[in-house]
């Protein structure tokens, strides 16, 4: 069984880790230049390094998502394949089992036109029967991780989750559209007032003192309003190169959807 994860930002790669760490075969897509800021636990990191490791596990970048073999040869050693791939490309060339949408858009997205036997989608944009097979919740709260084989996730809120006592103010975006120049790095302790980052002369102050726990990449081109950072006001450097409980969570739920499939377990270590 191949397993298919659009997306290898922060949910993406906590679920890459737990299927991973299951023993099963995993492969990731992304874009060209990816955005994720918790870089640290990110496997999108190895689209830019050429390689990566979150906790331990590898991942090896294939910028050509059409060759099967080179990427056939890097899961044979264990390391999950990153492609870059943002269309989708290596779906109808790899023809995986299942295939799982963690773009994590909060859009309505379009049902992949290749014949899969399981598509699942994370959080808000997904209905199952609709676009997907099943849909994973990604909303903190009693909920989080469960499967719907019916109906959709919680709709997108708007309001980042809460670290410690932190909400709104612990995400940390760009002023204007510009170039990103990080003045911090990620694991630094930050303190109030503290310039961060600057973009096109804009300074990114910290609000409060914390740990940075993500921050994107020096020179990436972005957007006004664009999430750049991540603050952390309870201060332990090691939750920077953690997975996170709600990645855990959410690829807890996608485990659960695929072995719930009687028709796919004689195939799962194959």
């Amino acid at each position: 069984m191949l397993i298919l994860i659009r997306g290898a930002g922060e949910m993406a790669s906590g679920v890459a880790y737990r299927l991973h760490r299951a023993g099963l075969r995993v492969v990731m897509t992304e874009l060209p230049q990816p955005l994720a800021v918790r870089r640290l636990v990110c496997f999108s990191e190895a689209v830019y390094e050429g390689q990566c490791s979150v906790e331990g596990i590898e991942a090896r970048c294939v910028k050509d998502p059409t060759d099967t073999l080179k990427i056939l040869q890097v899961m044979a050693k264990g390391i999950i394949p990153v492609l870059i791939d943002p269309e989708g490309e290596s779906i109808p060339a790899l023809h995986p089992t299942v295939v799982v949408d963690a773009r994590m858009l909060k859009k309505a997205v379009e049902l992949i036109p290749q014949r899969v036997n399981l598509i699942i989608g994370l959080g808000p944009g997904f209905t199952a029967g609709k676009n997907c097979h099943a849909a994973v919740e990604t909303n903190r709260g009693h909920t989080l991780g469960r499967v719907y084989w019916e109906g959709s996730p919680q709709a997108d809120t708007g309001i980042p989750d809460a670290v410690g006592s932190v909400r709104e103010q612990r995400v940390l975006r760009a002023p204007s559209d510009g170039i990103f120049h990080p003045q911090a790095a990620i694991g630094e302790h930050i303190e109030t007032g503290q310039v961060i980052a600057e973009v096109n002369g804009q300074p990114i102050v910290a609000p409060f003192k914390g740990v940075l726990r993500g921050l994107l990449r020096p020179g990436v081109k972005v957007s006004q309003n664009l999430k750049v950072g991540d603050l952390d006001p309870r201060n332990d450097p090691s939750y920077c190169s953690l997975v996170s409980d709600k990645a855990l969570a959410i690829g807890g739920g996608v485990l659960e959807a695929i072995l719930s499939k009687p028709n796919l377990r004689p195939h799962l270590w194959t």
